[in-house]
């Protein structure tokens, strides 16, 4: 699996981040008896807690040296932006002064209480992206390093805090390839997904990748429970070149054969993103080439509208791109349908803070604290 280059952060042990036989592991190597791991673990995703101070259940020596020798707070709201729609971007500072992006995005649909029916969270990955897909402006960041498995897991946590509903969904579709990354996702994801933690549950997770071929097959042969999306966008293997750089490294065939093994192991559907570019992607044939591979597998269509990224002064190909137009949009959408496949619409939630899909690049302007 490919790694960022940095990956380590210096500075006092991360607590967070930590399944707990990893937390188990560490305390005991610093002389701790096992049981206090799990008194750690319940205080830092059952309490929520940023330091070890409030952990009552802690000897006072103990909250002193863990809050001495290791951190309990791994990423730091430096601002916030709130959306006509009601979506929240926050601007969160790492340990080293880096910077990642997060989304909490409420579900259009409403309970009879008034309450969204979802609360979704975006989340980020990787500092930047090494990938340059050309529609996303993300990639104008380059890759800086990895996330931990803190920093990840610490987005929901401080992300909760800026909202009474609790959050039910969780994406990995910020900043970052989530399978570059692997461990560390994987680690967060056991956490997130732990029912005492009662965070969310594994069907209300997703992880959407570019097409890590390798990844893919990991997951399927470690039996992962969550759900995965493919960033597809294209159904010839010359265009989604174009798009997406990383189909020269995993061409088609083999990323679709990839797909279709990981549903023989896992025998879970896949979700195909699908973003609508003018003259590039949306005629009948591209209909018919997607229906043929929605039809090899259970799949559904996440239909997506292109979201400007002018912000980001891109050149060349990715100057071009347009989205296709509302009539094309919506009869795109009704030949699949016609065609028997299940077919949903990604909403633009957050376009007026550039919080819509693929426009993280840390644009933050009129932020608030």
């Amino acid at each position: 699996m490919a790694t960022a280059q940095r990956d380590i952060v210096k500075g006092p042990i991360e607590l967070k981040g930590r399944p707990l036989p990893d937390l188990e592991q560490l305390l005991i190597e610093h002389g701790e008896r096992r049981y206090r791991a799990q008194q750690v673990y319940d205080g830092l995703y059952i309490q929520r807690a940023d330091d070890a101070a409030s952990m009552q259940v802690l000897p006072q020596a103990l909250r002193e040296r863990l809050d001495t020798e290791f951190r309990s707070q791994s990423v730091r709201l430096t601002t916030k932006q709130h959306s006509d729609d009601g979506t929240i971007k926050f601007l969160f500072e790492l340990y080293d002064g880096r910077q990642v992006e997060s989304v909490l995005i409420p579900s259009e649909m409403i309970e009879a209480d008034g309450r969204p029916r979802r609360l979704t969270l975006c989340v980020s990955t990787q500092v930047g992206c090494n990938l340059g897909c050309v529609f996303c402006a993300t990639a104008s960041l380059k890759l800086t390093r990895n996330l931990t498995a803190g920093e990840i897991v610490d987005q929901f946590l401080q992300a909760q805090k800026h909202t009474t509903k609790p959050i039910t969904n969780i994406v990995f579709m910020g900043m970052g390839e989530p399978m570059n990354n692997y461990d560390n996702v994987m680690k967060a994801t056991e956490i997130f997904t732990d029912q005492r933690t009662k965070m969310v549950a594994p069907r209300r997770t997703t992880l959407s990748t570019a097409g890590v071929v390798p990844g893919i097959i990991r997951m399927a042969d470690e039996g992962r429970i969550i759900k995965l999306a493919l960033s597809l966008h294209a159904t010839t293997q010359d265009v989604r070149e174009q798009l997406m750089p990383i189909a020269k490294k995993y061409q088609l065939p083999e990323l679709i054969e990839s797909l279709e093994y990981y549903y023989r192991k896992t025998r879970k559907s896949i979700t195909y993103e699908y973003i609508l570019f003018e003259g590039i992607n949306d005629s009948i044939d591209d209909v018919k080439r997607l229906v043929r591979l929605a039809r090899r597998m259970p799949t559904k269509v996440n239909v997506i509208p292109f979201h400007d990224i002018d912000f980001t002064q891109p050149k060349g190909f990715a100057q071009s791109l347009r989205p296709t137009s509302k009539e094309k949009f919506d009869w795109f959408l009704k030949q699949l349908r016609d065609e028997g496949v299940t077919v949903f619409i990604r909403s633009s939630s957050g376009l007026d803070i550039d919080a819509a899909c693929g426009q993280l690049a840390l644009s933050h302007e009129g932020g608030v604290a």
